[in-house]
């Protein structure tokens, strides 16, 4: 199976080849946790979840490492440990930054699990491998391509021929476009942090530079090399981490290990929209994860929702996809209910549609051609690889009936051949009187009967009665 994915670097879509087939590597930026996670912070882990869930498909679930970070050293959770340890809380500030740090990551796990995406190999925090970025700093100031000054240390831009290759801009451009920190101590206007000093009120770690914390952009690049390698598969993220963050990974991570490649394929996925604007506060459309999910929202609804549109490509929230998902959603499970938990192979046409560069719309596509066939085999396997299987929060349960649900599914998949038998039938005797008499029946025990050129859908509604089913086969 031959997997295609667009790298970001070459601006291409290449044909994946791993480093080794035993062991394919994958580091994504996971989030920094000083607050719940909004919606557009779930589309990357939406999107690299799939592409974890292919890779394993195809290399084998033991033959897959997946790391995303929490970047758990940041300003803003230092102001909310501030302003907590202000309102009365006890204990010393690293004490209640680390406290916050744990709450947050507990809301996140509680989140991205109820969207069906499943846990990395390792979640690495970078508070845990200070000693691994203090090293890679030290090898970058001995190589020349970082100074101290002022109790900082700064990556030398200029040092790097290849910055600004990634996101195919010049330095200039970059100087020109990015809210750059003036700083005296810089070299370069360019010139970014690896370490910069604390203060007795902020958290720290002894340095050869002093008392200080590092800069977002050296954890990545130290994470990954610790637990992949100077060299890996896949790197990703959201296109707004093109630059600087991946920028800037890049340029230290290549300066320190010049032997490496660093990442070969770079991927990111656009960003989220809700009813065609920007989310913001200021508009108001601005929402988390947990907003959605309290509401009553399941997260397989959201998933869908968002693998919908295909990664590269703006990814907009509406109430009427929300619905149609769940519309959807309720009618597949319901045809794949009847089935033996028997392991089988999603559709040929489906894996080409997630082999092409993730391309999760043509996948749900050919979802919805099977469906249409009454292929619950199929349909069942496509759902379990896009994470989308039944929920009993949101399954079948929800038609209002109780007893005797197998069998009526049964007769529900059975009445869909039937129905597709009869068409078929009288397509060729041009007597529809029986299409009609069952459709009839159909729609009194409360089934919605959905026919089109392309097959036949019956999907229980509110009102389903399976009683009336009875005698119909």
């Amino acid at each position: 199976m031959t997997i295609k994915l667009y790298n970001t670097k070459t601006k291409t879509k290449e044909v994946f080849e791993p480093l080794d087939r035993e062991n394919v590597r994958m580091y994504v930026c996971g989030p920094t946790v000083y607050d719940r996670a909004h919606l557009g912070n779930a589309r990357p882990v939406l999107v690299f979840d799939v592409l974890y869930r292919l890779l394993r498909h195809v290399y084998g679930e033991n033959h897959v490492t997946y790391i995303r970070n929490f970047t758990d050293v940041d300003d803003k959770i230092n102001a909310t440990a501030l302003a907590r340890k202000e309102a009365g809380a006890t204990g010393a500030l690293e004490e209640l930054v680390h406290d916050r740090s744990d709450e947050t990551i507990g809301w996140y796990h509680q989140d991205m699990d109820a969207l069906g995406a499943l846990r990395p190999t390792k979640e690495p925090r970078a508070t845990e491998w200070i000693g691994a970025m203090i090293a890679m700093i030290e090898g970058l100031i001995e190589k020349g391509h970082a100074y101290e000054a002022e109790g900082h240390v700064l990556f030398a831009v200029d040092s790097y021929d290849d910055y600004g290759k990634l996101s195919g801009r010049s330095v200039d451009d970059m100087i020109a476009g990015a809210r750059v920190e003036v700083a005296p101590y810089k070299r370069n206007p360019m010139d970014f942090v690896l370490w910069k000093p604390s203060d007795d009120e902020l958290p720290g770690w002894d340095s050869p530079w002093g008392r200080g914390r590092p800069g977002w952009h050296i954890e990545c690049s130290a994470m990954s090399y610790e637990l992949l390698g100077e060299t890996f598969d896949i790197h990703g993220g959201g296109n707004d981490l093109q630059f600087p963050h991946h920028e800037n990974e890049i340029a230290q991570s290549k300066c320190a290990h010049p032997e490496g490649d660093f990442a070969r394929v770079w991927m990111h996925n656009e960003m989220l929209q809700v009813e065609g604007k920007k989310m913001s506060k200021s508009l108001g459309n601005f929402f988390t994860v947990r907003d959605l999910l309290d509401q009553g929202v399941p997260g397989e609804v959201i998933r869908f929702v968002m693998l919908s549109t295909h990664y590269r490509k703006p990814m907009d929230w509406t109430e009427k996809k929300r619905e149609e998902a769940e519309k959807t959603l309720r009618k597949w499970w319901a045809m794949t209910a009847v089935l033996d938990a028997e392991t089988v192979e999603p559709s040929q046409e489906f894996l080409d549609a997630l082999t092409d560069d993730l391309n999760t719309s043509a996948a749900l596509a050919e979802l919805h051609r099977l469906a249409r066939i009454g292929d619950a085999t199929a349909l069942e396997a496509g759902l379990e690889l896009l994470g989308l299987e039944e929920n009993p929060q949101l399954g079948v349960a929800s038609f209002g009936f109780v007893g005797g649900r197998i069998e009526a599914l049964e007769s529900l998949n059975g009445l869909t051949r039937k129905l597709i038998d009869l068409r078929s039938q009288a397509m060729q005797t041009k007597d529809f009187s029986e299409v009609d008499r069952l459709k009839a029946a159909l729609i009194d025990a409360g089934v919605e009967v959905r026919m089109s050129k392309d097959g036949i859908e019956l999907v229980p509604g509110s009102g389903f009665d399976p009683a009336k089913l009875e005698g119909l086969l």
